[in-house]
């Protein structure tokens, strides 16, 4: 791979996402407007659902501004964002999501997959120029709320799941935008999601900048969820999730993740630190991961997945460390839809640093780098470049012991 190709792609990339920053600004008659003007009280005990969502109505029918919460706790169920509308959180200030599920909507997309249907404390449908700013908290009380999910299926007015395990689709995210374009989240805090902790699907110009998520209310807290998304940035943020922390999806095969930037985030989860796929019918392409940090994760640091027909290709991954982690370095190619050929190419890696972590059964720990393709799905062109991976050692040699003379045994 001509790596001097790559650094300048890296640099275009930047560019043109910070560019693409300068777009997310309103017209000089945007006005600010204090939550307590729309009748917004603090407390945590009014739920506030109705008069937040008159008042982002009406600033998005009057030129645009920010709606500003000061510090307090302002209990609401789901809203729906409107363009040229910024939430402005306040630090000390937190949107307290409801734990009733009936004071959650389903946003209606054409699009066919459940996760772009899902429930979600924040909705947003083909909206431009939206931002939630500020150091103030979002709190989905994802813990309570699961679990009064469970309740609506023990008793029969809700379908999908068990009671303990309710369907993704049946608990709610915390933000989950659908073609949305101009998108500027940061320095927030997001908390104690049902599901995913947020969604981005078919979204442009996105900057995801300097936010804190701690997610382990439920068990498929996934960090972040990037899908199909086209000019997206994460940057500068930090992520404890119960599941996968940086995850790229792709869930239509008539659109692919691209032009996006994973830099300076430090992630610690119970799955892998950033992952493409599972989920993979389109694509991944023009993707650039530096400087990142992953710890204390079970899986990997760095897993590349297609295995339902996805393209994976122009992928370069410089500066990711990892302190105990279960595997360094994943790539497969695979064919869970057989009618569909999945490919991984074009990939660099470099500048890596892992320590893996001491499993209590040996026998149990992942190699430092898979890359595992299959006859007709293919990983080609991979480079990878000053890879350090620390094992910790320790297996009895009677366990560990395979010579040349057994390897024939081995399937």
């Amino acid at each position: 791979m001509d790596m001097t190709k790559v650094y300048k792609n890296t640099v275009l990339l930047t560019l043109v996402l910070s560019t693409t920053a300068l777009t997310n600004t309103f017209s000089a008659s945007a006005k600010d407007y204090a939550a307590s003007y729309f009748g917004i009280q603090a407390g945590g005990i009014v739920l506030n659902t109705r008069s937040i969502q008159y008042g982002i109505d009406y600033i998005s029918q009057n030129g645009g501004g920010r709606l500003i919460f000061p510090a307090g706790e302002y209990l609401t169920g789901c809203i729906h964002f409107k363009s040229d509308v910024t939430i402005q959180l306040d630090e000390g200030s937190v949107l307290l999501g409801s734990v009733n599920p009936f004071d959650y909507d389903r946003q209606n997309t054409a699009f066919d997959h459940n996760f772009s249907t899902s429930l979600a404390l924040v909705l947003g449908l083909n909206q431009h120029n939206i931002s939630i700013t500020g150091k103030g908290t979002i709190d989905g009380q994802g813990k309570e709320l699961a679990a009064n999910v469970g309740e609506l299926l023990r008793k029969g007015l809700e379908k999908g799941g068990s009671i303990n395990r309710p369907d993704e689709d049946r608990r709610p995210m915390i933000v989950n935008l659908f073609g949305c374009e101009n998108v500027v989240i940061k320095n927030i805090t997001l908390k104690n999601s049902a599901c995913w902790t947020e969604c981005y699907n078919q979204c442009k110009n996105v900057t995801i900048d300097s936010i804190r998520v701690e997610s382990r209310a439920f068990w498929n807290n996934d960090g972040i969820d990037i899908v199909d998304c086209d000019n997206f940035k994460v940057t500068n943020s930090y992520f404890d999730s119960s599941d996968d922390g940086i995850c790229l999806k792709s869930l239509s095969p008539d659109v692919a993740n691209q032009n996006i930037l994973i830099q300076n985030n430090s992630m610690t989860t119970d799955a892998s630190g950033i992952k493409f796929g599972t989920a993979s019918l389109g694509g991944f392409k023009n993707i650039r991961i530096l400087n990142n940090k992953v710890f204390d994760t079970n899986r990997s640091a760095i897993a590349l997945e297609a295995v339902d027909g996805a393209t994976i290709e122009n992928i370069g991954v410089d500066g990711l460390v990892g302190i105990n982690i279960g595997n360094a370095i994943f790539l497969r190619a695979g064919a869970r839809k057989p009618t569909r050929k999945s490919e991984i190419k074009n990939v660099s890696i470099q500048n890596v640093y892992v320590e893996i972590r001491t499993e209590k059964n040996p026998l149990k720990a992942m190699p430092g780098i898979v890359i595992g393709g299959m006859p007709d799905q293919i990983i080609s062109n991979v480079s990878l470049k000053n890879i350090v991976i620390k094992f910790p050692g320790g297996a009895e040699k009677a366990m560990a012991k395979i010579t040349t003379d057994n390897m024939k045994n081995i399937p």
